[in-house]
């Protein structure tokens, strides 16, 4: 059985979490103070390290001080039985593997120690050749267990990076796709890059977690992707549109959400910062009418960084140029609290007057 055993532990090594030694442990639980030295001999006699205990308490006071891969534990014992142990052992330790040892042969108990958990029952009395081979069947099971669950998990794994890849290809596409709309308009080219710069400086100044500020920077790429659908007589007009053709132009949230939603499954940030960026605090914006705080803190973001690059920059149907800095920034405070959230206009503001950002030149699409 030594053989067996040695095998078995070294096999399942990397995968189990009781193979901090390389000497396999286990846990007698008998309050029969005779049986349970016949069970301890066998087993240190077959190299393991052993542990013993007279009730379900000690056993547990045992298995929190040396951890046991194997437990043998009798049924019938005082204060804590081997019934209310092995439901304990289950929750703290389900990788532990218990066989019961009772004196009772009724076929019910032996199907409600393995419905519970267990491995396996053995009733008294019993031949040491006997023990002896059914703890070789548990322990053989235990490792196909372990096995198993290794096996899936680095499947999973497999399969969420290769998820993980398709998504950052299909996002390199559409970006690779937005940009290229937006250069055929010298009014809004570099528009989503300088958003993307303007909100990451935002979240960085709201000490957002990392994985916000990385959704924030690339929804600041992708928040007009949805334009794709919108047509490109419309995009490149000269003049101001009007309300039917403002109104196409502002499906163009719902639009990118819907190419979005069909590939970025883990990513809802991004999601939330392409459907809802033309929110309104007050309720007024689109596509949903939500407004305070049911708009998700990215998409507030993005929504003063939006607004401020398309103050700040040249459109067809205006000869200014663009508002100057002191200007734009003046109408974010003033719209603070009906269109844009108070606390991402004064982080704009904070970061702008510490230096952290600055007003980003429009490239012209000649150049």
């Amino acid at each position: 059985m030594t053989a067996i055993l040695t095998h078995d532990f070294a096999a399942s090594a990397g995968l189990d979490p009781f193979a901090g030694s390389a000497v396999p442990r286990c846990l007698v639980v008998d309050d029969e103070p005779r049986l349970r030295q016949i069970l301890v001999r066998v087993m240190r006699a077959d190299g393991f390290v052993v542990d013993e205990a007279s009730n379900g308490f000690e056993a547990l006071a045992q298995m929190e001080a040396h951890p046991s891969t194997l437990i043998l534990t009798d049924i019938e014992m005082p204060q804590m039985d081997g019934f209310a142990l092995l439901r304990e052992l289950r929750v703290r330790w389900p990788d532990a593997a218990v066989m019961m040892i009772s004196g009772n042969g009724d076929v019910q108990t032996a199907v409600s120690c393995l419905s519970v958990g267990a491995l396996d029952y053995l009733t008294k009395p019993f031949h040491l050749d006997e023990v002896r081979a059914r703890i070789t069947s548990v322990l053989e099971r235990r490792r196909l267990v372990l096995e198993n669950r290794e096996y899936q998990t680095r499947l999973e794994q497999k399969v969420q990076a290769q998820a993980r890849r398709i998504e950052q290809q299909f996002l390199g596409g559409v970006q690779a796709l937005a940009e290229a709309l937006e250069a055929k308009d010298p009014y809004t080219h570099g528009h989503s890059v300088r958003v993307s710069q303007y909100g990451t400086a935002i979240a960085r100044r709201l000490e957002l977690p990392p994985n916000v500020i990385r959704a924030v920077t690339l929804g600041g790429r992708l928040h007009d992707i949805g334009k794709i659908g919108v047509r490109e007589e419309i995009l490149s007009k000269p003049a101001r549109l009007t309300t039917e053709e403002y109104a196409h132009v502002m499906t163009h949230m719902t639009v990118g959400w819907k190419i979005l939603s069909a590939m970025v499954v883990d990513q809802p940030e991004l999601l939330n910062i392409v459907r809802y960026h033309h929110e309104r605090m007050d309720g007024a914006g689109l596509p949903d009418g939500v407004k305070g705080a049911d708009i998700p803190l990215e998409a507030r973001i993005v929504s003063v960084a939006d607004s401020f690059d398309a103050m700040t920059s040249g459109r067809r149907y205006r000869d200014d140029g663009g508002k100057q800095l002191p200007e734009a920034l003046k109408e974010l405070r003033r719209c603070a609290g009906t269109q844009f959230d108070p606390d991402c206009v004064n982080a704009f503001v904070d970061a702008f007057q510490s230096g952290d950002v600055t007003l980003l030149a429009r490239v012209d699409l000649q150049q």
